[in-house]
Formats: C-alpha cells, structure tokens, sequence
C-alpha cells in the first residue's frame, strides 16, 4: 500500500516534464491501490463471493470506469477535467463506510497527485478541483479500527491540506476554503492532545506551515483600500477582539457516533476560522482569509487570557501551551507578511489592538517560555511596523519590559533575564536608541523611554550585595551596545546644532514640516526636548502647588504671561508627568477660570464615532475624578456637553448625555466597590435609565452593551496602588488607543548621528558608573575587556563632542583600577601591577584616552600625571620619557633603540653643600672601592617575578607615555594649561624625586610649546620662583629648578623676540639664590649663561636684559670656578665693541671694572679687563660717527654718549687705585687714552668740567692719599703711579683746554690743577721729596703754560677773565716752580703788563 509519511513540513520540488507525461498511469496506479486495499477489507471483500453477479458498490464502479477512461487521455492530460478522476478518491475519504486504511490509501493518493503536481496552474478546471479537495478533506469521515490507522489518517490530511497550500495552483483557492484549512488542521491539533506524541508535533508543525504559507502570499497582494468599517473599528468600542464561535470538529467518524468510530467531543467554545465576518466563496484567497486567520490567532490569545478553551483534562494547557502555540503562530505570520500590514488597514488595526493587547497581557505571564515568544513577537512588530505601533511600544517598553526587568511585578530571575536580552537585542538595532529619543524623550505627551533605559540597563548593571550574574553582564552589553551603535555612527568631528530656544512659539503647537527629512526634524525634537524639560520642571511645581507650578511655567516662558483657559488646558491635556489628582481638583474647581479650564479641557478631545462608555473611559483616563459632589458634576457636565457636540446621533440632547454619563459612574461604583453587596442587574440598570432621551427610552441594546462593558472592565477612578512604572489596565489601553490616532508621526532616524549629542549626555554618566562597578568586581577576562572597550568607546565620542567633563570621569575611574596609587614598596608593586591584567588593561586604557582626546581633558590631566608618577617610581618608564623640539644632538634620543630602555630609578645621590662638585683624590677613590666591595649582592629575582616585570615593561611601552609630553605642541590651550598645572600640583605634593620628575615634564612642555609660552609661563615661573625662594641647601629639585628655568630662555630667546626681557627678567630668580646654593651651582649656572649669551646676544637689546645678563656675570667675578666663564662671556660681549650696545654699555664697564679688581684670576686677566673698559671707547666713537646732522635728537645722542663717556672714565679711575702696581699704572694709561684718545666724539663743554672734578681731581687725591698710607718700601712703586698720574693730568687739561677755556668755572678748573701740582711738589719719600716728581711738574706746567700763551687764554692783558686770573695763576705757580714764569715770558711781556697791574 503506497503511503507517504513523510514529514509534512517538506518543500517539494519542481516536477520534471517526464512525470507529467506519465500521469495517467499514476492514476491508474493508484485506483489499483485504493481498490486492492477496499477488496482486502472484509466488507467490500465478502460481496464478491457471496454473489458475483451483483452490481459493484458505487465507490468501486466508479474507480473502474475512470480505470476503463484513463489511458485515452494520456496524450491530451491537460485538457480532461482533473474532476473526473479525483472525484472516486474524494467520495472514498468522505464515505463514513470506507474504513481507516482505505480512506488513509485516498488521502495518499491525493497526496501524490498534489505534490507531483499532476495538478498544475496549466489544468483545465484546477480551481473547481482544488475546492473539491479541500471540500473532501475537511469533511473527511471515517471508521476506526484502530488508534494506529486513526493517527495515519489524520496525519494524510495534514499532508495533504498542506500540499495544496503548496502547490502552484493554491493561487485558485478561495478564501473560505483557505480558512476551512487552516481551521480543520487547527481541530486536529485540538484532537492529537489526547494521541501520540508525534502526531502532536506533527499537526502543530503543520499548522505553522499552512500559516507560513499562506501569509508569505501577502507581498503578492496590492494594498488594500481603507474601508469605513475599518477605520471606525477601534472608535467602536475601543476594542476590537474577535467573536468566538462554538462549533464541532468538522473530522469525525460515521454519522450515527458508532462503537469504534473517530468522535470529537463537542467542546464548549472551539473558535472556527472564517465565523467572523462573511467570505466571498468565488474570490481567489488573499486580504480577508489572512484578516480571518489572523483575527483566529488573536482570539487564541484572548480565549486563554479569559481562562481558557476547554477542560483542563486537555494537554493544550492553556496556562503555557496554547498562548504559546499562538504566538508562535502570530510570531510565523508576522516573519514573513509584518512589512506589508501597513498597507491593508485590516490587518494593522488587528496588530494595533487585539494583538497588542494581548502581547500587554501575556508579557506579564509567569512563564518565561511566553514572555521570550511575546519579545520575538514586538522585535519583529519594531522592526517592521513600528512607524505604525508608536504608542504601543512605548506601552509595551514601560509596562512590561521595562517592569520585569526591574522586578517591580514579582518576575522571576528566568523572566528578568528574558527581558534584558530582548532591551539588549532592541539596543542592538541601528537606529533603535535614536528612535526612542526622537520618539518619545522629545515627545511632550511620552514618557522618557531612551532615559528610562539606559537609567534601568545602569542600575541593572550594579551587583548589589550580590555576585556577578548574568543579569549584570547583559545589562552591560545593552550599554554598549547603545555607545556602540552611537560610535559607528559619528564621524572624526559631528557638529553641534543649538536649537533655536528664543522662539515663542506655544508648546503644544510646535509642527514639523518634514518628519522624514533630518534638516526639518532634528531642530524640531531639540527644541520639543527644550520645551519639555521646562515642563517636566513645571509639571513637578505644579504636583506640589499648581498656582505656582502655572507661575513658575510663566517664568520659564512656557505659558504667556496672562493666562488663557486654552494654554492651561493644553498644559494640562498634554503634559507628561502631572498628579492626575492634582489635575482632577483643579479641573474640578468652582473658580470660574477653572471652569474655562475645564470646558477648554474637554474640547481637546475627539469622541466621534466613539461610545458613550469609551469616551467616558478616554476622558477619566487623563486624570482622576475627584471626590466632591459638586466637582464631579461640574467635571461631568463638561464632558456631557462635548460628548453630546460631537456625536449627537444616538443621544436626543446634551442632558441625556449627563444623566447617562452619571448613571454609568453609579453602575461602575455599584459593580466594582467591595462594599455594595446587592449588586445591579442588567435590567435594573436599564429601568433606571427609562425616559432619560428627550421624554423616549434609550435601546435596549444600547444599554445592554454599556451594561456589559462596565460590569467586565472597570472604569478605575483611583491609581493603582504600588506601582511605580505604569500599569496598562483597560481604561489606559482605551485611552492609548485614542491618543494613537492624535499622534505625531513616528520618526525614522537613519541621521541619528545630528541628534548623538544630547544622547550621550543622557547616555555617558549611566554609562561610565556601571562600567566602573562591573570593572571593580569582574575577573573573566572577556568581561573585562568589554568594560575597557566600554571605557574606550565613551571616550571616543566624548572626544568628538567636547565633553570635558566626561573625559575627567573617564580618567578618574580608569586610574582607581591602574593599581599605580595603592602604597606599596616598589618590588610588590611591580609584581602586583605585571600580574594583575585588569590594572595593566586599565593603565593602558588611561593612556589611550589621554593621547586620543588630550585636547578635551581638563581635571582628568591630575590623575594621569599620578599614574605617571608612580610609573617612574616603580621604575618602568624609559630613562629619558619626553624630548623637546629642540634637544641637543648629544642627548639621548627615543628613537635610538639602544637608548630606549627601562631601568630601575637609580638610587638618589645626596649632594653636599660644602662639596657639591665631583670628588676626587686618591682616598676618595679608595673609599668608594671599600664601599663597593663590602656591598652584599643582590638576591636573584624568581621566574614569576621576571614574567611580572616583563609584562609591566610591555604594557608601559604600549601606553606610549612620552606621545603626551612630545606632541603637547598639538594641544589646545586650555587642555595644555591644566596639564602644567597638574604637573606643578603633583610636583608639589610629592618627594624630592617625583617632584624633579614632574620639573622635568614641566620644562619639556613648556619647550616644547614656545609658541605659546605665555599660556604656560606665569605658572612656570612662579613655581620655579618658589622653588629657588624656598631653597637654603643644594638639592636636585633646585638645580633642576635653576637650570631649567635657563634652559627654557636658551631656547625660546631665539623665536621669541617680543619676549626677551621677560625671559631674561626670570632669570634674576639667580640672584636670590641662598649663598650655599648659589655657590654649589655657580659655576654650571655661569657656562650656561655663556652659552645663552653667545647663542642670543643680537636678541638682547633692552637696558634690562642686559641688566640681568651682566648682573649674572659680575657675581662670577670674585668666585674661584665661575670667573673664568664669566670673563669668556664678558670678553664675547665687549671685545671689539662685538655687542656692544648703548642700551649695555655702563653695564658692561662697571662688570669689565668688577673683573679688573678681582683678585681670583690672575693679572693678565685683570689687565684684560681694563683692556676691555677702554677699548670700549672706540664704540662711542663708531656710534659718534653714525649720528646725522644736528638737531635734537643728534644733541640727545651726544649727550648720551657724553655720559656714558664719563661712566666710563669713571670707572677706570676706580681701577686706578688697585693695589697692584701692573694693574694700576696701566688703568691710569688706559684712562689717560680715554680722556685724551676720542677723536670725533663731541663732548659738552660742561662735562670735562665734571670730567675733572669726578674723575681727574679725584684720582690725583687718592693716589697722593695712598701715598701716605703706603709702607716705606712701597715708595718706589708709588713713585712711577704718581708720574704716569701728573701726565694724565697735564695730557688731560691741555685736551680739553678749549671746551674747558669756554667755562665760566674754568679758572676754578684751572686752579684746581695747579692745586695738585702743588700737592705733587710736597710729595716726599722717605723724607725726601722725588727729583723725578719735581721735574716732571715743572715740565709739564711749563708746557701747560706754554700752550694756555699760545691759545691766548693766558696773556698779560688777561684776556679770558680778569687781571686776577692771570695774578691768581702765577700766584700758584710761584709756590711749584718760581723761576717758570719768566720761562715762559719774557721780561717785556711782563713790564708791558705790569704799568697796567699798577694801574689797578
């Protein structure tokens, strides 16, 4: 007997063309079957015998004449009616006489011409055949025999009701046989609970194949048109839920119920396909069958949700199995026809309502078989529908996911865990995050549903007195999935929009343009998030005071500033958030702008087409009535009025709408309150209601339905106490339904990038506590790297949005896990940082952050310079971390392989203040190679301790520490001025070594940052001020201090011209140095400022600068080491006049003076220096010669370097009166040279007189002062001075002897050097006066006398002064040499003068 069990849910394939020319042997085949099993069976076998003569039974007569037929019409099989040899096997499976196996050898039969399709599109008459298949197989009767054959048979029929729905010709089928399918194969369903497990799962299987396949039809099939019935359906009622019908099992056995034969109890409610609404028989199937099966599936759900189908004795358990077996079915249907609900308005109105509904409902079912399948179920609806479903799923997220998932409805750990994955696999959808926000965080009338989800995936993410479980990991992966998806949106810079937030536009009137074009959407949600903000604000205002509440949205420009009854309303109506017991007071107040309130309130609602008792249910949803007799009147009044306005159809005035308005409200007490223990029939209720329409009775009918539906759902007057999230009870699901269809559209957010801003601010702070909680308490390692993967990926997007503030917490917490600032000695630390790899993985992650986003980090800068420092201190940076731009070739370089190790900090070495420099000698040497040889060795590390320390090493290489101190030049400002500060912070709060280390850092950065140096330099300096200030011993903190700060002058004086005297002014800090620490470190301090001298001189040019330069040089002068480097620098600035400035030049005499009166070098040196004081002359007269012709300014510079000529001599007759003879005797040549050698310059008249009383006077008196303080045997030295000092004097005079001649005061001049020719004439030595003085003073007065008779200043006749100058000066001169005047004039010049003297 040919029979096919083959699996039901089997895909056949296409038939080939030898087949189809062998049908009508198949058909031959098979009668053959059918007959040879009808003649074994006892009946049918037994006629034959007993009378041969006698007529075939019908059934096999007409198999034999289709047997007699079938041959002649194999060469034109497409053109017979299929009818015709179809029609014997169909009367077999219908014929309650025909036995189990018989019928199971027809349905096989049938079976084999479905499947190798000798029916096909191309058959004449396919349609008729196909109905009469179907029509056979779903009113299939036949004998039992057996439990065995039985299940056979039954399986045959969903074989083959499942071949047809295959077949290419299923197109032809009509819609009621499509239901008739689906229904009988559901019956069987029904009917295997009490068979075997097999034929269970195979019926079950099969119906969701049949479901499959005829939903994967549905893209076929245009849009459908919106019908009137349709689009009225939810205003109806409210609620849509299907009818169930009750009706028998369409298989059964024979018609008298015999002993043996298959009988389905009758059951009281067995819901029937295609009961619901009247099917065209002839219309191909597609819309309504699919409308009809799917309504069927939503009416499962609803049988089960009201208790269930049936006794409990069936294993379809209604408690899991049937809800379960639905959704999955619904779960199938919506796979593979959602995306195409919306375009037939059947369809999605079933998805909106009865669906939903029921999804509200089993979403909190206890088992988490249901919940899972009830997730699927609204992925998919999200995925395909949710532009449709907006209000739904936001129901849907708060009530049930959201619920569970935060244990707040007693939820298992299995269901919690089913909600979280299904929050996770949503936040896994590209867009899912940005839709939520656009959708409802930026929906005045939504709840924060993006907010609420990252604030439940953060707490949920929290172990709290409890080890990781699995919960926590999931809620973590929703947080990252959520930054995750947010990252791959960004690009390397997102700009950020501001809304427009001036504009005074009423809230609840704010429109889009455009909701699918991002320019036009993305302004708009920012600012309905703007405005809602405030109102979430008001709103909890006015739930404490409303009058304030209302005055403070005044304030914050959300109401006008003179209220208006539409603007409270509207505030009221649309607001997300109030205490709808607040509201309902206020609503129901006597003050008569409540009232306007209250009337304004109620037109805000739409109640056409809608029943009485639903738009009661819709208005008292949005608030709570309140208690007062006469605010419930007033309330009700307002709603009877509007309610009346717009639907005044069935209702003959506004009075009958408030008297049946108030007679609901009553039954609704009388039904629902405890207390009332009589309660209200239905006809008591309609005798109340009598004469209440105009004079006329309401319909019965009428009645009856509001009856019925307050009795059954609860019209809730007070909140559900104990919830803290919403719960979604009858009346809130009614009210959903109404508000769906005032909406706004839903927003698709393929841009969500222009809107990543405002999210992460929501998302980051959530974000980054949960990280940091998991990260302290997780040790899997896998778990681990997600959370630096978190950390990273935060990062990134703060980076690229600016968020310092995120940024600072990022750092903060990943430092806390570095393990770097736990107290521990250096070789635990060590160990404890290269096994620990969450330290080493967060270490890592610090550094990532702070080279990638540096630009960004402000107080986060502190933590990663503690990281640092205790980096170093551990020894696991390299030996020199960071360079500047500017390093010297000779110092160690990064990039030099061999030079980039990591040592162990070296041991501090202790310089001493009396001897800082290098030690040396003989014992030194042998007492530091006592010491090295009495040192123990070292114990050896162990394996583990080298593995420890090798991956510390590594780790510390891959954080590329020295990238932030090198490439700080790329950072911006205000970044790089908070990373000097924190290195000055932490260098002031640790030891000597950690602060020297952050020195370090701090003069790199600031090196490496010279073109903006102010930015950083008052920190700089003022800390390196109070280092020097505060120090009174050497240490290495100062000298780093010192040189550092020379350091950064060398480098900066030559880019930063503008800058020079504030560098150079820095470098006074030198000055102050305690005398200890200045001594220990003189010498050093001086090459460098040798080296800055030589290196920038011709960027020195201001008096201050040099100032501080030669004040650094002239110190050295009198120091053992130091005067050597600080003559070389002096040399390089004044020999030849090299640089040499006006702005200098004092400064660089008085310093050259200091050094030719050191006694620290030797002779030559000294003698060098008054070389250096005089040929500094010749520069005045190279600048002399540079001036222009006269005028003021060629007067101011003669004046200028008239006086810079007087320092000059000046100071070299200082240098005159040193102690050493060489010294002395060639000062006083070379100030001879400078007084008398400066040709072109022109010197006033007035400052030889200076000249002379200063510097020529007052040399003579000292010298001849020294004289008497000398001992006898200095005399002879003495001797050669005072005549090199006569004729620096005569040289000097006859010099200057025409600007002096010039003078008013120069006959005191005049005397005044006579005066010390006198002086010099009673030198005496040994008590003897000099021979050589003596004729040295006659011949230069002589020759004085000479010149002053030449020039004419001295005559007889007195020509300059009076007669007394020439009386006065041979007065004078007769007490040095009496016999020189008539030396110089003969005796006629003197009798010529003398009649004249006598005359006076």
């Amino acid at each position: 007997m040919p029979e096919n069990m083959g699996c039901p849910n089997q895909q056949f394939e296409t038939v080939p063309v030898a087949l189809k020319s062998s049908s009508a042997f198949m058909v031959n085949s098979e009668i053959g079957a059918v007959l040879s099993v009808m003649r074994r069976n006892v009946r049918w076998g037994g006629q034959y015998l007993e009378d041969e003569d006698q007529f075939d039974h019908s059934l096999i007569k007409s198999f034999k004449e289709i047997r007699r037929e079938v041959f002649s019409w194999k060469k034109q099989w497409h053109n017979v009616d299929p009818v015709l040899y179809l029609q014997p096997f169909l009367d077999v499976i219908q014929s309650d006489e025909a036995g189990a196996p018989i019928t199971g050898v027809a349905l096989s039969s049938i079976y084999k011409f479905v499947t190798l399709e000798v029916l096909d599109l191309d058959t004449v008459n396919v349609a008729d055949a196909l109905h009469l298949i179907v029509d056979a197989v779903t009113s299939c009767r036949f004998e039992v025999t057996d439990p065995a054959s039985e299940e056979v048979v039954l399986v045959k029929i969903l074989q083959v009701l499942l071949a047809c729905i295959k077949n290419k010709a299923s197109v032809k089928l009509s819609n009621q046989h499509v239901c008739d399918m689906v229904n009988t194969c559901f019956q069987i369903v029904h009917q295997a609970s009490s068979k075997s497990e097999l034929l269970q799962r195979i019926a079950r299987q099969t119906m969701h194949e049949l479901v499959r396949c005829i939903f994967s039809h549905l893209h076929n099939v245009g849009p459908s048109h919106v019908t009137e019935e349709v689009s009225s359906k939810q205003q109806d009622n409210g609620y849509t839920g299907s009818r169930i019908e009750p009706r028998s099992n369409p298989v059964t056995g024979s018609a008298n119920n015999s002993p043996g034969t298959l009988v389905v109890k009758e059951i009281d409610t067995i819901i029937e396909v295609g009961q619901t609404k009247e099917l065209v028989t002839s219309e191909l199937y597609g819309v309504p069958c699919m409308v009809e099966i799917f309504q069927f599936l939503c009416s499962l759900l609803s049988a089960a949700e009201n208790g269930g189908v049936g006794p409990r004795s069936n294993s379809l358990s209604y408690d899991e199995d049937v809800p379960l077996f639905s959704l999955g079915l619904i779960n199938s249907a919506i796979e593979l026809a959602g995306a195409y609900f919306d375009q037939h308005p059947e369809l999605l109105a079933l998805v909106e309502n009865d669906l939903f509904h029921s999804l509200m409902q089993f979403g909190l079912s206890k088992s988490p078989l249901i919940l899972s399948t009830v997730c699927s179920i609204v992925l998919n609806l999200y995925h395909l529908l949710r532009m449709k479903l907006k209000l739904q799923l936001e129901a849907f997220f708060s009530s049930v996911l959201m619920r569970i998932a935060q244990n707040k409805h007693g939820a298992k750990y299995q269901l919690q865990e089913v909600a979280m994955e299904t929050i996770v696999d949503l936040c896994r959808q590209p867009t899912f995050i940005y839709e939520m926000y656009a959708n409802y965080d930026c929906d005045i009338s939504c709840s924060n549903i993006f907010e609420d989800l990252v604030n439940l995936l953060s707490k949920s993410a929290f172990p709290v007195n409890s080890p990781l479980s699995a919960i926590h990991v999931l809620a973590l992966e929703g947080l990252i999935s959520m930054i995750n998806g947010m990252s791959d949106k960004m690009g390397s810079e997102v700009p950020v929009l501001e809304p427009d937030l001036e504009d005074d536009e009423l809230f609840w009137k704010v429109k889009c343009e455009n909701y699918e074009n991002p320019d036009f959407w993305v302004p708009y949600i920012r600012k309905k998030k703007h405005m809602k903000k405030k109102l979430m604000v008001g709103a909890d205002h006015f739930n404490r005071n409303p009058e304030k509440g209302l005055q403070f949205l005044q304030g914050m420009r959300m109401l006008p500033d003179t209220l208006d009854p539409v603007n409270v309303a509207c505030f009221l109506r649309y607001t997300i958030g109030l205490d709808k017991n607040r509201v309902g007071d206020y609503l129901g107040n006597h003050d008569q702008f409540c009232v306007d309130v209250l009337q304004e309130f109620a037109k805000t609602f739409d109640f056409q087409d809608m029943n009485l008792d639903i738009a009661l249910r819709v208005f008292l949803e949005t608030f709570r009535l309140p208690g007062e007799a006469q605010k419930i009147q007033r309330v009700v009044e307002a709603f009877s009025e509007q309610y009346y306005q717009q639907s005044p159809d069935t209702l003959a005035n506004k009075d009958a709408a408030l008297l049946l308005s108030y007679s609901l409200i009553l039954l609704n007490t009388d039904q629902h309150n405890a207390q009332v223990k009589k309660k209200m029939t239905e006809e008591d209720f309609i005798r109340n209601n009598r004469r209440i329409n105009g004079g006329n009775d309401l319909p019965r009918e009428y009645l009856s339905e509001l009856y019925h539906s307050i009795s059954e759902n609860e019209i809730r007057m007070t909140p559900v106490q104990g919830a803290s999230l919403p719960t979604m009870t009858h009346d809130s699901w009614v009210g959903l339904l109404h508000k769906s269809t005032q909406t706004v559209p839903y927003i698709t957010c393929e841009s969500g990038e222009m809107i990543s801003n405002e999210m992460f601010t929501i998302l980051s702070g959530p974000t980054v506590a949960a990280l940091s909680v998991i990260l302290d308490l997780v040790e899997e390692e896998d778990v681990l790297q997600t959370c630096i993967n978190g950390f990273l990926i935060v990062a990134k997007i703060a980076g690229c949005y600016h968020l310092d503030d995120v940024l600072d917490g990022l750092l903060v917490s990943l430092s806390k896990f570095t393990t770097l600032l736990v107290p521990m000695s250096v070789e635990e630390s060590v160990f404890a940082f290269g096994n620990d790899t969450k330290a080493r993985n967060a270490t890592t992650a610090v550094f990532t952050i702070a080279n990638a986003y540096g630009d960004y980090i402000r107080s986060g800068w502190r933590n990663t310079v503690d990281c640092i420092l205790s980096l170093h201190k551990l020894g696991l940076l390299p030996t020199r971390l960071a360079s500047d731009a500017a390093d010297d070739v000779d110092q160690v370089s990064e990039s030099d392989p061999e030079k980039f190790v990591l040592l162990s900090p070296p041991a501090p070495i202790v310089i001493s203040a009396a001897h800082s420099r290098k030690s040396s000698g003989l014992m030194g040497r042998f007492s530091e190679f006592l010491y090295y040889d009495t040192e123990k060795p070292a114990p050896q590390p162990s394996q583990e301790q080298l593995e420890a320390h090798k991956h510390a090493v590594e780790t510390v290489k891959s954080c590329h520490v020295n990238t932030i101190f090198t490439e700080s030049k790329f950072l911006q400002s205000e970044s790089l001025s908070n990373l000097a500060r924190a290195l000055i912070l932490a260098s002031g709060q640790s030891h000597e070594a950690g602060a020297v280390f952050c020195l370090e850092l701090l003069i790199t950065v600031t090196l490496n940052n010279r073109d903006r140096i102010m930015l950083l330099w008052p920190g700089v300096y003022e800390y390196i001020t109070s280092i020097v200030q505060s120090a009174v011993m050497p240490s290495t903190l100062v000298e780093k201090a010192v040189f550092g700060l020379i350091r950064i002058c060398q480098r900066l004086l030559p880019y930063k011209e503008n800058l020079t005297d504030e560098l150079l002014k820095s470098l006074q800090l030198i000055l102050k140095l305690d005398a200890r620490v200045a001594d220990a470190y003189c010498e050093n301090i001086t090459h460098e400022v040798m080296r800055l001298v030589k290196a920038n001189a011709r960027q020195i040019k201001s008096h201050l600068g040099w100032r501080t330069i030669t004040s650094l040089v002239s110190i050295t002068a009198r120091h053992p080491e130091a005067s050597e480097p600080g003559f070389e620098t002096l040399e390089f600035i004044m020999l030849d006049g090299a640089h040499l400035l006006p702005a200098n030049f004092v400064l660089c005499v008085n310093a050259a003076r200091q050094f030719a009166e050191s006694r620290v070098g030797d002779v030559a040196r000294s003698l060098k220096s008054v070389d250096l004081m005089s040929g500094s002359a010749r520069c005045l007269m190279r600048w002399s010669e540079a001036i222009g012709d006269e005028g003021e300014t060629a007067v101011k510079l003669y004046q200028n370097i008239g006086e810079m000529w007087l320092r000059l001599v000046q100071d070299l007759r200082k240098v005159c009166l040193d102690p050493r003879e060489e010294i002395k005797n060639h000062a006083i040549l070379m100030l001879q040279s400078c007084l008398t050698g400066l040709h072109g310059v022109q010197l006033q008249d007035e400052l030889w007189s200076q000249c002379f009383d200063l510097v020529v006077f007052t040399l003579v008196t000292d010298l001849l002062e020294m004289v008497q303080d000398k001992s006898p045997r200095e005399y002879r030295n003495m001797e050669g001075t005072l005549i090199l000092s006569l004729k620096l004097l005569s040289n000097a005079f006859l010099h200057s002897l025409s600007s002096l001649s010039r003078l008013v005061s120069f006959c005191k001049v005049w005397l005044g050097v006579l005066s010390c020719m006198e002086r010099f004439m009673k030198v005496k030595f040994r008590g003897k006066k000099s021979d050589k003085i003596h004729e040295t003073v006659s011949e230069l007065l002589k020759n004085i006398l000479l010149v002053m008779k030449t020039s004419g200043i001295l005559v007889p006749t007195d020509a300059v002064g009076s007669d007394s100058f020439w009386q006065l000066t041979w007065l004078h001169v007769k007490n040095i040499a009496p016999n020189l005047q008539t030396e110089v004039f003969s005796e006629n010049e003197v009798e010529q003068s003398v009649p004249n003297a006598n005359s006076l």
